[in-house]
């Protein structure tokens, strides 16, 4: 008998590394090629893993909750044939490489931080700190105000690795207690004529449950979505910018056309590929909001690719990414909206169909409301809500006159990073938007 390998599969140039949720076969089990063998889970969309090959499942070298690489052997599994021909490794080995990638690990942590003191250094603001300070920051959560107010025993006062831990060990320890640790870091700290003033970060209140509340978990989608909000906001200074459009031709030319689409093609004719058109125009015409930040410089986006977040049936948003939009003409928008859209209601999307979105557009309208706010969906610098679609009196402006008619209006409501985007260019975009709808030719054929 020989012995197969599974190793964890590429899944996007952005993805790294997954966290296994479940193993859906346990040792000893048949499994049969293609048949899923365990759950994983990224920071982006939740997989299945499937076999490769028809056998037994003899060992698992990691359990529930491990994160493991991208091309780590994550189960051996037992098959038909000779073992030199189809085995890369025997079972013995496959545990020595997990436990050298291991020790790999390990040496290139030392290096980084051996390396501190010479390798070049990330700034904010007047402060400077490391590319390991950084990792250290992101994997325990520390947003920028608050790896601002920790004190450096550096040179220059940056904050060193040690500094951190110190800081982690005592983070949300109450201030008695800080009291006493503080003095020690800030020992070293050189003197500065101008001193930067330190911004107090006061913790939530704790919320006591009585004898008849009902505590629910957050779902590791829901902690996810959470977690990326509060840094969005941490990161853009969020504006918005509202005005009214008015959809009627839209309206009107949707009704005519969408009986005859879907005999044709046997799917809905949506309003949703209509905005998006709209919205990836406009951002060829204004591509200062196709942007991204990084530090003080800006990443000019060669492509649009434009998100559209879509409702969980468990209350949850996932947003698929349309790529090269503005290269699709309607009828191709639609089937990649419905595509997509079909796909994250039954949990069916690939990675990659969630990674590399330069702006995102959100229906609000979907649920009743008629215009909102939208987080900005990081790293991207704006996000559009279309609100719903009413039928209301209108002023409406002719060559003999204005009268009042009833139209379909609706209102676009744009949020967008102050720190790039002002509010010139922020109005401008969406007036372009608004102008494509309105312009809508009825004679338009899909």
């Amino acid at each position: 008998m020989a012995k197969f390998e599974l190793k964890l599969p590429k899944m996007g140039e952005s993805v790294a590394e997954a966290t296994i949720t479940s193993w859906l076969k346990e040792v000893g089990d048949t499994i049969e090629a293609d048949e899923a063998v365990l759950e994983i889970a990224t920071d982006k969309v939740d997989s299945e893993v499937p076999s490769e090959v028809d056998g037994v499942l003899v060992e698992k070298l990691f359990n529930v909750d491990d994160v493991v690489q991208v091309g780590q052997t994550i189960a051996v599994i037992e098959i038909e044939g000779e073992e030199q021909e189809t085995t890369s490794a025997p079972v013995e080995a496959v545990k020595d490489e997990v436990k050298e990638q291991e020790i790999v690990q390990e040496v290139a942590q030392t290096v980084v931080a051996a390396q501190q003191s010479v390798e070049p250094v990330i700034s904010s603001g007047d402060r400077f700190y490391s590319p390991l300070v950084r990792n250290i920051a992101k994997q325990e959560g520390v947003s920028q105000n608050e790896l601002d107010t920790i004190p450096g025993t550096g040179k220059d006062g940056r904050v060193t690795k040690n500094d951190m831990k110190a800081y982690l060990e005592n983070r949300g320890a109450k201030p008695t207690e800080l009291s006493q640790v503080q003095p020690v870091l800030e020992q070293k700290v050189e003197t500065k004529s101008v001193s930067k003033p330190v911004v107090q970060h006061q913790e939530a209140t704790p919320v006591i449950a009585s004898g008849g509340d009902e505590i629910i978990e957050m779902t590791r989608m829901g902690k996810l979505i959470s977690k990326h909000m509060v840094e969005s906001v941490q990161t853009s200074a969020h504006v918005q910018s509202f005005i009214e459009a008015d959809v009627t031709n839209i309206w009107n030319w949707r009704n005519k056309h969408k009986d005859i689409f879907k005999k044709r093609e046997g799917e809905n004719l949506t309003f949703t590929p209509i905005f998006l058109e709209a919205v990836a125009k406009a951002l060829r015409d204004y591509p200062m909001l196709n942007i991204s930040v990084q530090g003080d410089n800006i990443i000019k986006k060669k492509n649009i690719n434009l998100g559209m977040a879509a409702a969980l049936p468990d209350g949850n948003l996932i947003v698929p990414v349309i790529k090269d939009a503005d290269q699709l003409n309607l009828l191709g928008m639609a089937k990649k909206v419905n595509d997509l859209a079909n796909r994250a209601r039954i949990g069916e999307l690939k990675p990659d169909e969630i990674q590399d979105g330069t702006y995102t557009v959100t229906n609000v309208g979907t649920f009743g409301s008629i215009m909102g706010t939208p987080i900005i969906n990081q790293p991207q610098v704006g996000i559009l809500a279309l609100g719903a679609i009413r039928k209301v009196p209108a002023v409406i402006e002719t060559q003999e006159g204005d009268f009042i008619g009833i139209r379909y209006r609706m209102f676009l409501s744009h949020s967008y990073d102050h720190r790039v985007v002002n509010g010139a260019l922020g109005g401008q975009f969406v007036q372009a938007v608004k102008n494509y709808l309105e312009a809508w030719d009825m004679d338009r054929e899909i």
